[in-house]
């Protein structure tokens, strides 16, 4: 009827809580090791509460993975929301390392500002069955497309501090006051979340369920997710502004520019990817996009001056997330319908378990004087991986490209 208001759907508002989650872990990802150097902490002890919140978040989604089919993944949604809120208030309100090492544990904060998050396996479930196979690619793309936009605006957030200093207030309270800016964003998150249908699903739809004629294939994949998240975590984004700040001395506003325009490259690989695999399959997009990356960053490792390390980086950032949206749209399609909560859930849970091992080495490697040695071990397990992944999947179909 004309003059009636449409609720928005259910993807809109999934395109709209991810977009106001990625702002928020685009600013904290790098204003973590800021706020924690502030408090006197150690490129060791920044690793350590880094591996910390990827291993929490690991364990969270395990258990959403086990709780989704019984309470409602549009309930786990608002209530990761809730402690989105609860995080941002903790880390706000203390100076306390033991307290902020418990915050990161059970907290939501993502050192990595990418799709390694509780809220991911919720998402792609939902977002999996709302369009046919053809279009599964394209809608992955636009939904990391929005995210990394809204990252890429997050990090250039994180020169805020600095306008807030020249308002008067200090350093330290200029970083507490973008913890209390994250809490806002996870009440505004929860509210979209809130308008998703508790039951999107047509009527019919299988319900979910655990892992069945498609085991193999989860567990294989996997497997190799976990060796590619383990290289990961020893470049995630707030160890990579630590070495930019350690290495160049990179103001902040100077890293949030840098980061923002990593995150724009970012952005627009993703419906780069989508078109890619339409003409070449999901797999090999994944690879051959990959390796690129990983040498990009191995050369900024050694590379001799900043303006060298930082067009390498932002090489890299063009290449290195188009695998996201691909390999999304390849768990989903390689499986049953039924099987794609379990799917999402267990393709994670092993991806964060192995990322959140690999900062507190990478921290103790920048304590010990080796900076570039994170870098080159991130870049040298990923091309190890593309290509057992290649290898591997090369005759494993999605629907669409059989």
């Amino acid at each position: 009827m004309r003059g009636v208001r449409q609720r928005p759907g259910p993807t809109t508002c999934l395109y709209f809580a991810r977009a106001i989650r990625d702002f928020g872990d685009g600013f904290v990802a790098v204003l973590l090791v800021v706020y924690l150097t502030e408090l006197g902490l150690g490129a060791l002890q920044v690793g350590i509460v880094a591996t910390l919140a990827l291993f929490g978040s690991a364990l969270m989604t395990l258990g959403i993975g086990l709780l989704g089919a019984s309470v409602g993944r549009r309930r786990l949604l608002t209530l990761a929301s809730a402690l989105m809120v609860a995080t941002g208030l903790a880390f706000a309100a203390s100076n306390s390392y033991a307290v902020l090492l418990l915050v990161a544990f059970v907290g939501t904060i993502n050192p990595s500002s990418g799709s390694v998050s509780i809220f991911v396996p919720l998402e792609h479930a939902l977002l999996a069955g709302s369009v046919p196979d053809a279009a599964r690619t394209r809608m992955f793309a636009f939904y990391g497309l929005v995210g990394a936009l809204a990252a890429a605006l997050g990090s250039l957030a994180s020169a805020s501090p600095d306008f807030l200093i020249g308002m008067g207030l200090t350093r330290l309270a200029a970083l507490k006051a973008m913890f209390l800016l994250y809490a806002f964003l996870g009440v505004a998150g929860g509210v979209f979340y809130r308008l998703v249908p508790a039951d999107p699903a047509p009527a019919g739809r299988p319900t979910a369920s655990p892992l069945g004629p498609s085991r193999g294939i989860v567990y294989r994949l996997a497997a190799l997710f976990s060796i590619d998240a383990f290289a990961g975590g020893f470049a995630v984004q707030s160890l990579l502004a630590l070495w930019l700040f350690n290495k160049f001395g990179l103001s902040l506003s100077a890293a949030g520019l840098f980061f923002f325009w990593s995150g724009v490259l970012a952005a627009f690989s993703f419906p780069a990817a989508a078109w890619l695999s339409r003409r070449i399959g999901l797999v090999n997009t994944m690879v051959f996009t990959h390796i690129p990356s990983s040498l990009c960053l191995i050369l900024a490792a050694v590379a001799p001056s900043l303006e060298l390390a930082l067009a390498l980086l932002l090489a890299r950032a063009a290449l290195s997330q188009m695998d996201v949206p691909t390999r999304s749209s390849y768990v989903m399609a390689v499986v049953t319908p039924p099987e794609r909560p379990a799917a999402a859930s267990l393709t994670s849970v092993p991806r964060s378990l192995a990322a959140a091992a690999s900062p507190v080495i990478a921290g103790a490697l920048f304590a010990a004087g080796f900076q570039a040695w994170p870098f080159l071990i991130c870049g040298g397990l990923k091309i190890l991986y593309d290509l057992a992944l290649l290898w591997t999947f090369r005759h494993v179909k999605p629907p669409e490209e059989r």
